[in-house]
């Protein structure tokens, strides 16, 4: 009865504790992009060399799209003549560096946990992009045209960065709401996972398999974190309990990492616009992704 009560605790808690995170760091965030000009922003990521792609990969940080929209937009990136190497950094950067994991990952493990996955994760994103330029991957990218997008409602086009102060906070408020209620039910699922870890797996159990003693745990974290992902708000709680269970930080960064970032979803929509060999390269660039910043969190945390 006592890990029963245990467990039911850590469920709610960590519920409304991620409920509350999502909603003032996604309304933050569409509050910030209000300010900020989407031709200004197009012009900054056309720019030849580097800078580019450090701007792309800052823009995918700032962004907490789904693949569903980072996919789209990644194709407007090329359509509009933005090169190759940065559109692919924006691309990798964008689930990797969702603010949602950021701001989690700072709450339930720390602000130095959150820093150094940031840098790793961001330097990966822009070198990875220059990388993929260099060995001339862009001859891998379908003809593919994107549709013109608009927001509405009602059938009216919504122009949020005319409204009023008040009202871009009303409107960043209610479309942090609208992006919270679609996952709901997976962010339930992750918690109850997450809880049902906390309070019965076996702590002996976690630490053979993926404590920090087993030089292989990091990369079966990497590729576990695939099926196990739905989003970010699922994986981390799931995270989270493991790691108190003895699975060591790198291993779980592994698996946030390995999931955000070669979720089975995404894939799919990829090899609608890139050819299979281009997938492969984008699959392995996140998978070595996962594991040094698994090493690296190891030795360094």
């Amino acid at each position: 009865m006592n890990t029963l009560l245990e467990t039911l605790r850590y469920f709610v808690l960590i519920t409304v504790e991620l409920i509350a995170l999502f909603l003032l760091i996604s309304a933050l965030v569409e509050i910030i992009l209000m300010y900020v000009p989407e031709e200004k922003i197009r012009k900054k990521l056309s720019g030849a060399g580097i800078f580019g792609n450090i701007i792309a990969a800052g823009f995918g940080a700032l962004t907490p799209f789904c693949a569903c929209t980072t996919i789209p937009m990644t194709v407007g990136f090329l359509n509009a003549g933005v090169p190759f190497g940065s559109a692919i950094s924006f691309l990798i950067a964008s689930p990797l560096l969702n603010p949602i994991i950021l701001g989690m990952l700072g709450a339930m493990v720390g602000i130095k946990a959150m820093a150094a996955y940031f840098v790793i994760a961001f330097s990966c994103s822009v070198l990875f992009g220059l990388l993929l330029e260099r060995l001339g991957a862009q001859r891998y990218v379908k003809n593919v045209r994107l549709k013109p997008a608009t927001c509405c409602a009602g059938g009216e086009v919504v122009d949020k960065r005319s409204l009023p102060f008040r009202g871009k906070v009303k409107a960043a408020f209610a479309g942090a709401w609208g992006s919270l209620r679609p996952i709901m039910g997976y962010l339930l699922i992750g918690v109850a996972l997450g809880a049902g870890i906390y309070g019965y797996m076996p702590q002996d159990f976690v630490m053979k398999i993926a404590g920090p003693d087993n030089p292989f745990a990091i990369p079966v974290a990497a590729v576990l974190g695939i099926p196990l992902y739905i989003r970010a708000e699922t994986a981390i709680p799931i995270g989270l309990a493991l790691m108190g269970k003895g699975m060591s930080i790198g291993a779980v960064i592994a698996l946030i990492i390995g999931g955000a970032g070669m979720a089975i979803p995404e894939m799919t929509m990829l090899a609608s616009i890139f050819k299979n060999r281009l997938v492969a390269m984008i699959v392995l660039v996140i998978f070595l992704t996962a594991v040094v910043s698994g090493y690296l969190f190891n030795i360094l945390l």
